[in-house]
C-alpha cells in the first residue's frame, strides 16, 4: 500500500510526515545501518557511496550521491554530497542530526543552508509514521531548499524507502 507524503511549514521549520509498511524497529534500522542507507538513500535514479559512517551522538555520515539514469537529462551524472553530524540517538524513536551540503572532498559548501533535522518513529501497529522536523536558520534559507527540489526528493527517496522495507520483509 502508498502513502503519500504529508508536508507543512511552520515559520522557518518543514515538517514532512510520512508512514510505512513496517515495523518501527526495522524502519529505524533502514536509517542507521549503512548497509541499507545505501540502497534506498536518494532520489530515484541516484546511487549512494557512504564514505564515513560513526551513527552515535557526536559521530558523523558522509555521503555522495551521484545521478545514473540519463533519463534525467542535466542532472546526468551530477553528484551532491552531505555530511551530517548525529547530535542525539533514542533507538527506535528519535534521531538528531546537523545536515549539511558539502563537496566530494567533504568540505561544507558555502551559501548552502544547514539543516537540523529531528525524526520521530511513531509505532503504529504494523506500521511506522516518520515524523520529520527540519529547522532552517531562516525562512529564507527553507525555501532555498523548497526551490531546489526538495519536496520532490523526499518523496522519491520515501518511495525507494517502501520498495527497500518490502524486500527486506519478504526477506525475512
Amino acid at each position: 500500500m502508498s502513502h503519500s507524503l504529508k508536508t507543512s511549514t511552520e515559520g522557518r521549520v518543514l515538517i514532512v510526515e510520512r508512514v510505512f509498511d513496517a515495523p518501527r524497529t526495522l524502519v529505524f534500522q533502514a536509517f542507521s545501518d549503512p548497509k541499507h542507507l545505501a540502497n534506498w538513500w536518494g532520489p530515484k535514479g541516484w546511487q549512494t557511496e557512504i564514505r564515513e559512517f560513526d551513527f552515535k551522538p557526536g559521530g558523523v555520515w558522509y555521503y555522495c550521491m551521484k545521478c545514473t539514469d540519463k533519463n534525467q537529462g542535466e542532472f546526468y551524472g551530477q553528484e551532491s554530497c552531505g555530511k551530517a553530524f548525529y547530535k542525539e540517538i533514542s533507538a527506535p524513536e528519535r534521531l538528531v542530526y546537523k545536515d549539511t551540503f558539502v563537496d566530494s572532498d567533504g568540505n561544507l559548501m558555502e551559501n548552502m543552508p544547514e539543516l537540523l533535522i529531528t525524526m520521530k518513529f511513531v509505532e503504529q501497529g504494523d506500521k511506522t509514521n516518520v515524523i520529520t522536523r527540519t529547522t532552517f536558520a531562516t525562512e529564507e534559507a527553507l525555501q532555498q531548499v523548497k526551490e531546489m527540489g526538495i519536496i520532490e526528493g523526499v518523496t522519491s527517496q520515501y518511495e525507494r524507502l517502501d520498495e527497500f522495507l518490502e524486500k527486506e520483509l519478504v526477506d525475512q
